[in-house]
């Protein structure tokens, strides 16, 4: 029985080395090929179980983890097919090719992707099936032998763009040389950034800085690197980077400017990620500042995406920004008639009480008015954790200052009105 003459050449040949028994050596050859490296792939893991020092070497191990087997299995593959072929045919040594290529890229790709982006985004699992489907894809369509048809129809489909000719299968040569950079960029830039998260002598805002400049410079020389690889002109995006210019200009403005603003809030380390701050109606602690937005964390447990641009243009209020120590104050209003003293000692006395009231500067009492139904008196004192709020603090003091007034029979006054009726 004979296969179709169209079906394609890998398989047509493939098919009479099936009916051979010579076909044996090649499976024999293939399963070795596999033992082997599962075994290698098993003797380096052993060797490198122990956990990496470095952010590089723990790197090294997950991508070990990831591309041991397939590439180890790929390099005995292509390296016993010349051998075996000097005494039989190895076409099922050069399907195993491709299907192991694909293999190492899809992986490859996927641990560079889930290295520089989180592993819980929603977009990553339809990202690596989409990915997987076409690189599956175009191996079938090698080995059906569909491939060059497919090439040579997109060659037909061209156009001029300014003054060179560009074609389909030219624009997807160009797309693949810069997903194959991006990639390296990215995984260089991902070894930048935590060998820099890792520097205890650097700032922390210039950790980051240093981080997101060094991988946006990578990206765009990735860019710049794989359009010429395929023999694409970067002249002629001179006028997509002219709209890009214009779009910048008009409608993406608030988004540059947020992005420039971020940058300026990083290196000038106004803004530190621990910082209390106040903005816009706004208090609380920064979490997070990215090149777009700072987050925050209000003492309530909210969290609110601040612009950047807001942060650079408006007053902040830094509570923690050279001190972490905060004044509060609370009012408290005596009756005439009370011993005076008495009641500011108890004031200054229950906040020393507060373990949260610092010692130094120490608490200290005020008169601050004589009213028309008491004395109006201000207790002041600081604390160096104003990111835990205010209101417990406040509330324990005056409860503290309510039981001592009760016990030493200090009034505390409220509005009263006489009222006369006059005879007409």
């Amino acid at each position: 029985m004979n296969a179709p003459a169209d079906f394609g050449g890998l398989f047509v040949e493939l098919w009479r080395d099936l009916q051979a028994p010579g076909v044996v050596w090649q499976i024999v050859v293939l399963a070795a090929c596999f033992v082997l490296a599962w075994g290698a792939d098993r003797w380096l893991r052993s060797r490198f179980a122990a956990p990496a020092a470095g952010a590089a070497l723990s790197l090294g191990q997950r991508g070990l983890k990831r591309l041991g087997l397939p590439a180890t299995m790929l390099l005995l593959v292509l390296v016993a097919r010349p051998l075996l072929a000097h005494w039989q045919r190895v076409n099922l040594l050069s399907l195993a090719v491709p299907l192991l290529i694909s293999l190492v890229i899809i992986r490859a790709v996927m641990f560079v992707v889930r290295h520089n982006f989180r592993s819980s985004a929603p977009w990553l699992a339809s990202f690596e099936r989409s990915f997987a489907l076409l690189a599956w894809s175009v191996v079938a369509l090698y080995l059906l032998g569909l491939l060059p048809e497919l090439i040579a129809a997109l060659r037909e489909v061209s156009f001029t763009l300014g003054r060179q000719e560009l074609n389909l299968w030219l624009i997807l040569q160009g797309a693949a040389a810069v997903l194959g950079t991006l990639l390296v960029a990215l995984w260089v830039g991902g070894l930048i950034e935590d060998r820099l998260m890792g520097a205890e002598g650097i700032d922390a805002n210039l950790r980051l800085v240093f981080s997101r400049l060094a991988r946006a410079l990578l990206i765009l020389l990735a860019v710049l690197i794989g359009l010429p690889l395929v023999g694409i002109d970067l002249t002629t995006l001179s006028v997509f980077g002219g709209a890009l210019g214009v779009g910048l200009g008009f409608g993406l403005q608030k988004i540059a400017a947020n992005y420039v603003s971020g940058f300026i809030i990083l290196l000038d380390r106004s803004i530190r990620i621990g910082n209390l701050i106040d903005v816009a109606d706004m208090r609380g602690v920064v979490t997070r500042i990215t090149t777009r937005y700072t987050l925050m964390r209000g003492l309530t447990g909210i969290e609110m995406i601040v612009p950047n641009e807001m942060l650079v243009s408006s007053v902040i209020a830094n509570e923690t920004f050279t001190d972490r120590k905060v004044r509060l104050a609370t009012q408290v209003q005596v009756a005439y008639g009370c011993a005076l003293e008495r009641a500011m000692a108890i004031l200054v006395e229950a906040a020393r009480a507060q373990p949260r009231v610092l010692a130094d500067p120490p608490p200290k009492a005020f008169l601050v008015a004589f009213a028309d139904s008491g004395i109006n008196l201000e207790l002041g004192f600081w604390i160096a954790d104003p990111e835990e709020g205010s209101l417990q603090i406040k509330s324990d003091i005056h409860l503290a200052i309510w039981q001592a007034f009760k016990a030493a029979g200090i009034e505390i006054p409220f509005p009263q009105r006489e009222v006369r009726v006059l005879n007409s």
